[in-house]
């Protein structure tokens, strides 16, 4: 019954943030702006596990273009479905491209990287399956919260 209590409480977190968020298409009117945005925070939510594979390259891209338009802009990433567990440690040799994009984004890019703790503990992944440069958040609908309580504007993914 508690799973189903959190699981429900998740969703509807994940509803209200919908509402305010932008379409990844969005990112042309971010760099069309006058104003710098606070921050950006990429959502990556599916239930598919090679979504991340598939986005994650295009998420580059657009983070090298906002990057250009405004230098040293804040710019997260948070993947809280089943494509985070294309970047755990296992998966490392059998994603190598995916990991080296994560790995450059954190590292070179600045940029941080979150999947979500409590997604990865109902399926049996703990913290430590995930390499050091992937941050492992408590929750990932929180974290999204804590960057938009920052003033960093959503891009949600499919």
């Amino acid at each position: 019954m508690r799973t189903v209590f959190i699981t429900i409480a998740l969703l509807t977190a994940l509803a209200g943030f919908q509402a305010n968020a932008i379409a990844a298409d969005d990112v042309e009117a971010l760099l069309a702006a006058s104003d710098e945005p606070a921050g950006v925070v990429f959502e990556i939510v599916s239930g598919d596990a090679d979504t991340l594979g598939k986005l994650l390259p295009a998420v580059r891209a657009d983070i090298e273009r906002l990057r250009a338009r405004f230098p040293g802009l804040p710019i997260a990433v948070v993947s809280h479905g089943e494509e985070q567990f294309a970047l755990t440690r296992g998966n490392r040799t059998n994603k190598p491209e995916l990991h080296a994009i994560a790995e450059e984004l954190v590292t070179g890019g600045e940029v941080d990287l979150h999947v979500c703790g409590t997604y990865a503990s109902w399926s049996g992944v703990e913290p430590g399956d995930f390499p050091d440069y992937v941050d492992v958040a408590p929750a990932g609908p929180a974290q999204i919260n804590d960057y938009r309580a920052l003033g960093y504007v959503l891009v949600t993914l499919p």
